[in-house]
């Protein structure tokens, strides 16, 4: 066996000893988890574009489309992007539900008392948030992205992100769960970007409050962020 061919052999083999170890999940959860927050954050910033008017957002929703012209044709930088974020998000999903399997394999009986256990609404929401989420992420793809749902026929326009967003969020209901999910994404990025720093080794007794706080500030960032669209919208300030 040639130096080459046992090389190939062995990063398989650490991966898949990566991937099978509880060290291994939560690796892959905060890098993965890393990703998505960046895309979170960057899809937080270009919404907040809506406030300047229709024509900065469209050509925004544009833009993301002709990025990488010529090399790259029409949306195919945009489709990398999704994909990326997609395997992150499968990859994200499924340490969780493995770890979370884990767990109550290790301690079949429930504590008495979580008061020392888990010391946060984001701790203790961490799984039906993140299953709220994922629905949420489908509808949300459904809706704005494909507009096959919450739209009257005809109603949902190619690109025109400004129109669409303005009566997708005058449908309260659809406002509201709007809403909803972001308070459960805001919980879950308080506790899960601090989860991730410990992950990575960046936490130690210096800086444990200070990180805890950076996490909590970034999580109602990205809520006041994004909810401040659908109320603005109910409010009558962008029509």
């Amino acid at each position: 066996m040639t130096e080459t061919t046992a090389a190939t052999k062995a990063a398989p083999n650490r991966l898949l000893a990566l991937w099978s170890s509880v060290i291994g999940k939560k690796v892959i959860m905060a890098v993965t988890g890393a990703v998505l927050i960046l895309f979170v954050l960057a899809h937080m910033v270009g919404n907040l574009k809506i406030f300047s008017g229709p024509e900065e957002i469209n050509a925004y929703s544009r833009f993301l489309r002709e990025v990488g012209w010529p090399e790259l044709g029409y949306g195919q930088l945009l489709w990398i992007v999704r994909s990326v974020l997609f395997v992150c998000a499968i990859l994200h999903i499924t340490a969780a539900t493995q770890l979370t399997i884990l767990n109550r394999q290790a301690r079949p009986v429930e504590y008495e008392s979580r008061k020392n256990v888990e010391t946060t609404w984001g701790a203790m929401t961490m799984r039906w948030g993140g299953v709220l989420l994922a629905v949420f992420i489908v509808f949300h793809l459904f809706h704005f992205t494909g507009g096959m749902v919450g739209f009257q026929p005809g109603q949902f326009e190619h690109l025109m992100v400004y129109q669409n967003v303005v009566a997708g969020f005058q449908v309260w209901p659809i406002s509201l769960f709007y809403i909803i999910a972001m308070g459960a994404l805001c919980l879950h990025l308080d506790h899960g970007i601090w989860s991730m720093l410990q992950t990575l080794g960046w936490v130690n007794l210096d800086n444990t409050k200070s990180l805890r706080g950076v996490s909590r500030v970034v999580a109602l960032i990205i809520f006041a962020g994004f909810i401040s669209v659908p109320i603005s919208v109910l409010a009558g300030w962008v029509r």
